[in-house]
């Protein structure tokens, strides 16, 4: 039996229990979509779900969500969306970015959406305000163009010898526009000479390690990208073969053998996430609830890999870490 047809007989099931009928109604269907991939996503899926049951609904008992998983690749994100939208879905929740939420916005104008951002919403074209978001949209947002300021500081602190580092940007990303420029702006503070690389593919990747070594770029720091993530192996594979530290923009790729991270708590924002779409599903507009902000932040070193690259941490650095990977 297909997958489909598999949650349209779970839902046609508990939709025709005189209890379930009683309580609420047919039971809604979800559409989570995100330009992420699966694999390395359980976390995040745990805090969505954690969401959803603050706001009393319990995945498979009076909901039901219908995944969708770009796997980095941005391009595949309107067609998902459109597929969501013709599954009649009762809100989508468009997560792991700007692109998201604007293939989402672009797919319908009429069901729900709330998005997860790193970008100003207003600013890439998502809500008209803030605090009266309007229309279909709402959502989740993230300081990731900021922090790529703070990255810039901390692979100094870590590495203060390394004058010239490297930035790869995936140019597909609407937050690398920023994210470049702020990064540009906090190396020429610290005295830094900052080589941008772009890649938006497997063998881009390769080709960007390659010139920051031709280029003697003696750091790494990875701009926030639902690709990097998608393709984190390759990267700590060539970060370690070329004895490069690095810092990325999530703890899931310091636990995968990266040296350091910093970035929002996504936990903390996807369960927000999973609370206004419970919201929307009891009957709240999108239009009347403000845009989120969610300011929780995680430092996450690996001992392992510092000490593999011949790097020691300072007992200042250990202490603000949020988690340690030994």
């Amino acid at each position: 039996m297909k997958r489909r047809e598999f949650i349209r007989l779970i839902v046609g099931a508990a939709a025709s229990s005189p209890l379930a009928v009683r309580a609420q109604g047919p039971i809604p269907l979800i559409g989570f979509l995100s330009s992420q991939s699966q694999s390395g996503y359980t976390a995040l899926i745990a805090a969505f779900r954690e969401g959803l049951r603050e706001a009393g609904f319990v995945e498979g008992q009076n909901v039901v969500i219908e995944y969708r998983w770009a796997e980095g690749q941005s391009d595949r994100l309107p067609g998902l969306a459109a597929e969501l939208v013709r599954q009649r879905v009762a809100v989508i929740a468009a997560t792991g970015g700007v692109a998201s939420g604007l293939a989402g916005k672009a797919a319908t104008a009429s069901i729900p959406i709330v998005f997860t951002a790193g970008l100003d919403p207003v600013e890439a074209g998502l809500v008209s305000s803030l605090n009266r978001p309007g229309g279909n949209v709402t959502g989740i947002s993230w300081f990731t163009s900021e922090l790529a300021a703070k990255r810039v500081a901390l692979l100094h602190e870590l590495v203060p010898t390394a004058t010239d580092v490297a930035f790869l940007v995936d140019p597909r990303t609407p937050e690398s526009v920023s994210q470049k420029r702020l990064a540009q702006e906090a190396a020429q503070q610290l005295g830094h000479r900052l080589l941008v690389l772009n890649a938006s593919t497997a063998d881009e990747i390769d080709a960007a390690f390659t010139a920051l070594v031709a280029q003697s770029a003696r750091a790494l720091i990875l701009a926030s990208s639902p690709f990097f993530v998608s393709r984190r192996q390759q990267i700590i594979a060539l970060a370690s073969r070329h004895a490069i530290p690095c810092i990325y923009g999530e703890r899931y790729e310091v636990a995968d053998g990266g040296l350091m991270s910093y970035g929002n708590n996504l936990t903390d924002a996807y369960r927000r996430t999973g609370m206004y779409v419970g919201r929307i599903l009891k009957g709240d507009r999108p239009g009347d609830l403000p845009v989120d902000r969610s300011t929780l932040f995680e430092l996450v070193v690996n001992l392992k890999t510092a000490k593999a690259l011949g790097i020691e941490l300072s007992p200042s650095l250990l202490a603000r870490a949020d988690e340690v990977i030994e």
